[in-house]
């Protein structure tokens, strides 16, 4: 009689012949394969919880301290973690954690947003009250939360508090939600066709990353709200910035438009698409199906995961540039179009027999990009504009930016709900 694990091997080897040979694989194979997936999300988050600290630390001796009020008035303190921080990459970590949480019905990860968004609420007034604008705003610990001087200060991380409002309804929160709005609808900058727009690095410059760090909040405004308004300039921010943007010959966006010359900028740079595919997604999760522009957003999200399919490279991976090879493959923005797709194709948005590009892109993000242990590599840093295509080839890739790590785990979800729904079809 054959012992158990020599029965194991021998189903493994038949199910790999089978995959190899076209065959379809049984669903007891593909249960472990989503099995496998769910681990490596999981690690991917539990190292970010393993790293989070919320607490300051002493800028010269490097002493911690567990609250503002253990830091003496002559001492200047800073975050120390990058996880506490208030900046749109963590609004962005913020939302995968709920995602999550959600997917997985596990609280640790809902608790890990819940407790960065009120360690900014419940510490901020401390550094506003010292704070003598002798450095920028965004240099400064909490200097974004009370600013507000451009998008990328409030509106992914007001999405965020709008999901931890959801759970918890502090009062402080919902005055930040109403004040990222005022911001957002009446302050920021916009061409005279109301498209929004920034300051620098010239004035009135259109950047692709503004589509994720405006219309995120404004879908999730119009759900809580009910005010359509919300909704309307949503869905009037994602066609404008595609008639701005948009390279019809490469299928692809450009990173900026610059409105004092009416010229593009020369990148089209990786992750700027990806914050545009996310906007779109994030936009359909909420838009009424009654409205009137809906189906033109789903076109235009068709329209564009369409197109970068095309540009998936020979391990299953997208690159910095996305026209240019030789530039390096990058994480963030490759998890971003594995995303775009397995949600597309979720939620009805895209047909699914482009389901293939997002499983081998999700394949190739397991074996390139995320290490055993859950760190994750190759992630671009923050990235500005630059009128030269040197500026996007040598930008430093490193692990564990909170640019990407919050967009593997939403790859990974989306990843695994699309592998359930195909074989779910297929029985």
């Amino acid at each position: 009689m054959i012992n158990k694990s020599l029965h194991q091997f021998f189903m493994a080897a038949f199910a790999a012949v089978l995959f190899a040979t076209g065959f379809t694989v049984p669903a007891q194979s593909q249960q472990s394969s989503t099995a496998e997936d769910e681990q490596v999300i999981r690690k991917v988050a539990d190292y970010i919880l393993k790293e989070a600290t919320f607490q300051f630390v002493d800028e010269e001796n490097g002493k911690l301290y567990a609250t503002t009020g253990d830091i003496p008035k002559n001492r200047e303190a800073k975050f120390s973690s990058k996880y506490g921080e208030w900046h749109y990459t963590n609004g962005v970590v913020n939302m995968a954690m709920l995602h999550l949480a959600d997917f997985l019905n596990e609280k640790k990860y809902a608790d890990y947003a819940k407790k960065h968004v009120a360690f900014g609420f419940d510490n901020y007034k401390f550094f506003q009250k010292r704070f003598k604008g002798d450095r920028k705003h965004h240099q400064y610990p909490f200097g974004q939360l009370w600013t507000m001087q451009e998008l990328d200060d409030c509106g992914a991380m007001g999405a965020s508090v709008i999901e931890v409002y959801k759970r918890e309804k502090r009062k402080e929160y919902k005055e930040y939600i109403d004040l990222t709005a005022r911001h957002i609808t009446e302050r920021q900058d916009r061409l005279q066709d109301k498209t929004l727009v920034r300051k620098f690095p010239q004035e009135m410059t259109l950047w692709a990353d503004d589509l994720y760090m405006s219309v995120p909040f404004l879908a999730r405004m119009g759900n809580l709200t009910g005010d359509r308004k919300y909704f309307d300039d949503a869905v009037h921010q994602i066609l404008s910035f595609d008639k701005y943007l948009w390279h019809p010959d490469k299928g692809i966006y450009y990173h900026c438009y610059y409105s004092d010359n009416q010229k593009n900028g020369v990148a089209h740079w990786g992750r700027s698409n990806g914050w545009i595919i996310l906007a779109q997604t994030h936009l359909l999760s909420y838009l009424p199906k009654d409205h009137p522009k809906r189906q033109d957003v789903i076109n235009n999200l068709q329209k564009q995961l369409i197109n970068l399919s095309r540009y998936q490279d020979e391990k299953g991976l997208w690159h910095q540039l996305i026209d240019k090879p030789d530039s390096y493959a990058e994480t963030s923005f490759s998890a971003m179009v594995v995303q775009g797709i397995a949600k597309a194709i979720n939620e009805g948005w895209l047909d699914k027999r482009y389901a293939s590009v997002a499983l081998t892109g999700w394949d190739a993000l397991k074996k390139e990009m995320i290490e055993a242990d859950g760190q994750v590599k190759d992630i671009c840093v923050g990235t500005g504009i630059r009128n030269d295509l040197v500026f996007y080839y040598t930008r430093p890739a490193r692990p564990n930016e909170k640019h990407g790590v919050g967009s593997v785990i939403d790859a990974g979800v989306e990843v695994i709900k699309l592998k359930k729904m195909l074989e779910e079809k297929k029985s």
